[in-house]
């Protein structure tokens, strides 16, 4: 919330602006030729493009700035004429934070539930699939390749071990968030320091396999956004066992 305020105090201020004409004043050509001219502009260029997405979130959960009054509150204090000291300006923010808060909040939690409803209509439709099966704790997995099996049955991690695995992520749109397949470099890590999903899904895996797993957002990374993946999220992953060694702490 500070930082929506701030940007809406300065950040957008200045975003708007730079894009302001003063009719009194001849329009003059940008020169950016030196590095000093490119500095000033870059740092403008910054807050402004911070600004603009900050302005246009607002504006979508219907939380609407008077751009006329923003431009010109920033000219005045930027000549020294403004109408507000600091007090007054704190105030401002303060009670702009206070009204838009619970707006906030609303239009938040609406998205999360809706995002959480896809992702359970996904699952509902996605366990009817042929080769689909769907554990106590609500996790889907289908096998793409089975594996090896020694004699004495599959070799599977468990959780103190540490797996090399190959995997592509999506969200249930389709949407490539992360892949090691597209890097070209498989990753390595310990199966109790990942999401509860692969925690898991890798369980059921013997080495060499490949599974397609589905997993909820509970046990995912819950209502929180990780990187690109959006909050609330239902996860897909293709997942190639190709190793297993012992915890090696």
């Amino acid at each position: 919330m500070k930082k929506v305020l701030k940007v809406t105090a300065l950040a957008a201020v200045v975003a708007l602006a730079a894009g302001c004409k003063d009719d009194t004043q001849p329009v003059t050509e940008v020169k950016l030729d030196t590095p000093e001219q490119k500095a000033a502009y870059a740092m403008g260029a910054s807050l402004g493009n911070y600004a603009d997405q900050t302005l246009k979130q607002q504006e979508e959960m219907g939380i609407t700035i008077d751009r006329e009054l923003l431009k010109k509150g920033f000219m005045e204090a930027l000549s020294g004429q403004s109408k507000l000291n600091d007090e007054d300006i704190r105030n401002a923010l303060q009670s702009h934070e206070e009204r838009i808060r619970p707006i906030i909040e609303k239009k938040v939690q609406e998205r999360l539930d809706e995002d959480r409803k896809k992702g359970e209509d996904f699952l509902k439709e996605n366990a009817k699939k042929e080769g689909v099966k769907t554990t106590e704790s609500g996790l889907q997995y289908e096998v793409i390749e089975a594996g090896e099996e020694g004699e004495e049955g599959a070799s599977k991690p468990s959780p103190e071990d540490q797996v090399t695995v190959h995997y592509t992520g999506t969200l249930i749109d389709g949407t490539v968030f992360d892949s090691s397949v597209e890097r070209g470099q498989p990753a390595t890590f310990p199966l109790n320091g990942v999401i509860k999903g692969w925690q898991e899904g890798l369980q059921l895996m013997p080495k060499g396999s490949k599974y397609k797993l589905y997993i909820p957002a509970e046990l995912g990374y819950g209502d929180q956004a990780a990187g690109s993946i959006p909050p609330a999220s239902t996860l897909v992953f293709e997942v190639e066992l190709l190793d297993i060694a012992g915890d090696k702490k």
